[in-house]
């Protein structure tokens, strides 16, 4: 699959690394896979792995695969975080905590192979001082605007794009609901959302219609190819995109190469 989408023109494979667990083992898989792509962990927990065993992980990959390897850390969920008997709280200064320690290991993860998962406007001016940028998820583009102004010009900026290849609107946001479900549970982004001027009201009963069309996109190629083109144009470096195709058990390996077509 790796091989797939690098041929098909795709600089980057984004891929969570949920607990850490394994990670050299599978992200290793992805770059021994490829040539030249670039291979994320999106999104790294930090409630979850040591600042000591990921930069161990790290440094396995980078003398297999140099340079090509990116670290996506981030201070995950209260409800996620509290399943595994942990207390959530101070997401920030836990964040601010681990980079401390990741400073110190030797040899240490270089700031510019590391991004954080990035929502708020501390979290998003920390990830501009202390990383090479930000990887924000579930957000529609006036959030990418927002967080060029607050990062500024130099740091990275790598938003998460939701796109459904439907053009029925009812199915296509259906699908989308299908996948927003989980997130619009989760305080980090429902507060996120509200800080962007969304309501109460669109936020309950899956998402109100123009809260779905923020977040995901959908329709034909030419549709999907104007919101990725958006989000550049609000100030993201690149967009990673994630076709929803209503099973998550099947890989929609269709679906990217038709979008390679008008994305590249």
């Amino acid at each position: 699959m790796a091989a797939e989408i690098e041929e098909l023109g795709y600089g980057s494979l984004w891929l969570s690394a949920g607990f850490g667990e394994g990670m050299p083992s599978v992200f290793g898989d992805l770059l021994a896979a490829t040539k030249h792509m670039t291979v994320a962990s999106g999104i790294l927990s930090i409630w979850h792995s040591t600042a000591a065993d990921t930069t161990s992980a790290f440094n396995s990959l980078e003398q297999l695969h140099p340079g090509r390897f990116l670290l996506g850390l981030g201070a995950s969920h209260g409800r996620i975080v509290e399943a595994s008997n942990q207390t959530y709280e101070r997401p920030f200064s836990r964040m601010v905590n681990y980079l401390d320690e990741l400073d110190v290991q030797q040899p240490s993860v270089p700031h510019d192979r590391l991004v954080l998962a990035a929502l708020g406007p501390r979290m998003l001016k920390l990830a501009s001082e202390r990383s090479s940028g930000a990887h924000p998820y579930f957000v529609p583009v006036e959030y990418t605007a927002f967080a060029r102004e607050v990062m500024g010009s130099n740091a990275q900026l790598i938003p998460e794009q939701g796109v459904v290849l439907e053009t029925d609107p009812q199915l296509a946001r259906a699908i989308a609901r299908n996948h927003m479900e989980l997130y619009l549970g989760l305080p980090n982004y429902t507060n996120n959302l509200i800080r962007l001027g969304f309501s109460e009201d669109d936020i309950r009963d899956g998402g109100s219609d123009h809260l779905v069309d923020a977040i995901v996109a959908w329709g034909d190629l030419d549709a999907i190819a104007e919101r990725v083109a958006a989000q550049l144009a609000a100030g993201a470096d690149s967009v990673c995109v994630q076709v929803l195709n209503g099973d998550s058990s099947e890989f929609p390996r269709q679906q990217y190469s038709d979008l390679a077509k008008v994305l590249f």
